[in-house]
């Protein structure tokens, strides 16, 4: 397991032999990991891999079977939720029905002594750090699903925790709206300068958003890396094939195109096809086989090739033809698929 930690002294959470189990069910497994002040911090996987749960735990709702829990080298393991200084944004956004967009933001000082003309101008500084100030007399119901996200996110840094948790925040937005989501959110995160941890079972999410991400399976962490490193450089089967799509390369076929009994993998967007006479070039490998499918997807179009190595290869490309001309590839056609040795990655996991 690879966890690529930073120098203690930096880190803004450390988990230090973290299990948790639920009766004989054990969601989390000897997890340790570091996590820097500052950072935007995705923790990916499947559900039901344990990512959420080391949330909860970091937010102290649920207590760890064994290990231990530093936010800023302080022990808190043991610490009630409202004595961390962390805070917490969920996917529901958790806002008050009855309450305007300035009220659900000043709800998060109550417990504070201050004056009421303090929290709320707090409140408004609030709202202006995520550009809805204009919006403060509104209802929830009157926010669209961006703008009310967007008002949990001020309710949640108006308390300037030391770092905020996102659990699953975009969840219930369209496409659209929560990949401009993704750009908003992370402008925020840096100009509040607060470390994020991040949960999503979304891939492309965690790959714009992040500065470094957990991949999780089965309650343990496969591979801690920047979104480059992760995506270019799995170190193990189920990263490879949970960070986009990828294509594999047995151990046998690896020994014999890269003279390593290492599994391999490659990326579609790194295989070429040209025309089924073409046998390679110094550097590259060279499959001939036959077009079993093309898949049009708007930017790309995918094509999948069955070789005569008996490994079925995807071969993506951008559409930078011209509109209104057709591509000349077609199902049925013999052709070779090629790519460069150096872009296939070897997975040391695997």
């Amino acid at each position: 397991m690879s966890t690529d930690t930073p120098a203690s002294g930096t880190a803004a959470v450390s988990l230090r032999g973290i299990t948790k189990r639920f009766g004989d069910f054990t969601a989390v497994k000897d997890l340790d990991i570091e996590i820097e002040r500052g950072e935007f911090f995705s923790m990916l996987g499947p559900s039901g891999s344990g990512k959420t749960t080391v949330l909860r735990m970091i937010a102290g709702f649920e207590a760890p079977t064994e290990g231990t829990i530093h936010l800023e080298g302080t022990d808190i393991t043991h610490e009630a939720p409202f004595d961390r200084e962390v805070n917490t944004v969920f996917q529901d956004y958790a806002l008050f029905p009855h309450m305007n967009v300035l009220e659900n933001v000043a709800y998060g000082l109550t417990v504070r002594k201050m004056s009421k003309a303090e929290k709320y101008e707090r409140s408004r500084e609030a709202l202006r750090q995520v550009q809805l100030d204009h919006l403060a007399d509104r209802l929830p119901s009157q926010l669209s699903g961006g703008q009310r996200q967007r008002i949990a996110l001020a309710r949640a840094l108006i308390l300037r925790p030391k770092v905020l948790l996102l659990d699953e925040p975009l969840g219930a937005l369209d496409k659209q709206l929560r990949e401009q989501m993704q750009i908003e959110l992370k402008q925020i995160q840096r100009e509040a300068g607060i470390t994020f941890i991040f949960v999503t079972h979304d891939q492309e999410e965690a790959l714009t958003l992040s500065d470094r991400i957990a991949v999780y399976n089965d309650g343990k962490i496969e591979q801690v890396g920047s979104p480059r490193e992760v995506y270019e450089f799995p170190q193990t089967e189920f990263v490879a094939k949970f960070l986009g799509v990828t294509n594999l390369i047995s151990s046998e076929l690896s020994q014999q195109l890269f003279d390593s009994a290492s599994q391999h993998s490659i990326r579609p967007e790194r295989v070429g096809v040209r025309d089924a006479t073409f046998t390679g070039e110094a550097g590259t490998v060279a499959l001939q086989g036959v077009i079993a499918e093309t898949v049009y997807a708007g930017p790309q179009t995918r094509y999948l090739i069955d070789t005569e190595a008996g490994v079925r290869l995807i071969s993506e490309h951008q559409n930078a033809h011209a509109p209104r001309l057709d591509p000349s590839i077609r199902r049925g056609d013999r052709v070779t698929a090629v790519f460069d040795r150096a872009h296939a990655t070897a997975i040391p996991g695997a």
